[in-house]
């Protein structure tokens, strides 16, 4: 009985102590293979391990370069799911922690990237879908973050795409009023659809939608027996009619290259 007992309690302490070297070793595990494990996921296309193992990263090992690039990689795998949502908080987060880091300008353009494409949708660069049909906040903060990155880093090499976006979506959201004056106007709410006609033509007077935006007070002021406001917007209106406005009007950027593409 007691070499019984003796027995069992130097099994247990066996246990115990191959439990706890296995802890150690997993504690153990160098940044570099944690980062490379992280990363293997990734291309893989197991996003969610990816980010399981980049937070086990960040957690080991907090300061350094392989934590402030796993926390990028983490905004990535999060977008790739389809979680802007969580991507967006983690880019948030890098770009308040590192604001000195050598690749946060790519962390703006990444921030506008997510917003932008979130609003696009998944078939808008095919299908063509006009996002100032859409609830505009996400095109706004697009603008914004891509401003952002220009304002800042002028030089970036991500800094041209973030023009031609900014260039893009001034006219979305130029739309997006023109959408909104357009219903008030067959609502018979005339003041209010001249009044967001006229915030066009403050905001956004380079765009094509100030054409738009013109008519609207035409039709608005000339409903209301406002004459003299009508017969001057419609003078503005004719002056501009013949006018090559088009040269404003920038398409999406189907040739620049997908925000993935300059990952690394």
């Amino acid at each position: 009985m007691r070499h019984s007992l003796a027995l069992i309690l130097l099994l247990t302490l066996t246990a115990c102590g191959t439990f706890q070297s296995a802890e150690e070793k997993e504690k153990n595990i160098p940044v570099e293979q944690l980062y490379a494990d992280a990363m293997e996921e990734m291309e893989n296309h197991n996003y969610e391990k990816a980010v399981t193992q980049f937070e086990k990263l960040q957690s080991r090992y907090p300061y350094g370069r392989y934590a402030q690039q796993a926390q990028l990689e983490t905004a990535y795998a999060y977008y790739k799911q389809k979680e802007p949502e969580s991507a967006l908080a983690a880019i948030d987060r890098f770009i308040k922690q590192y604001p000195n880091n050598a690749h946060v300008d790519y962390a703006y353009y990444m921030k506008g990237l997510i917003n932008f494409n979130e609003d696009l949708g998944l078939l808008g660069g095919v299908v063509k879908q006009d996002l100032s049909d859409r609830d505009p906040n996400s095109a706004r903060d697009a603008f914004d973050a891509f401003k952002d990155l220009a304002t800042r880093f002028p030089d970036s090499q991500y800094a041209p795409d973030s023009r031609l976006r900014m260039q893009y979506l001034i006219n979305v959201l130029a739309r997006y009023e023109i959408h909104v004056a357009e219903f008030y106007l067959r609502r018979g709410a005339y003041v209010a659809a001249a009044s967001r006609a006229k915030g066009v033509l403050s905001s956004y007077a380079q765009t094509p939608a100030s054409r738009d935006a013109l008519r609207i007070m035409v039709q608005a002021y000339a409903a209301m027996g406002m004459n003299d406001l009508r017969d001057d917007a419609q003078r503005v209106l004719d002056r501009n009619v013949e006018k090559d406005l088009a040269a404003g009007i920038v398409a999406a950027p189907q040739s620049a290259k997908p925000w993935w593409q300059f990952w690394k």
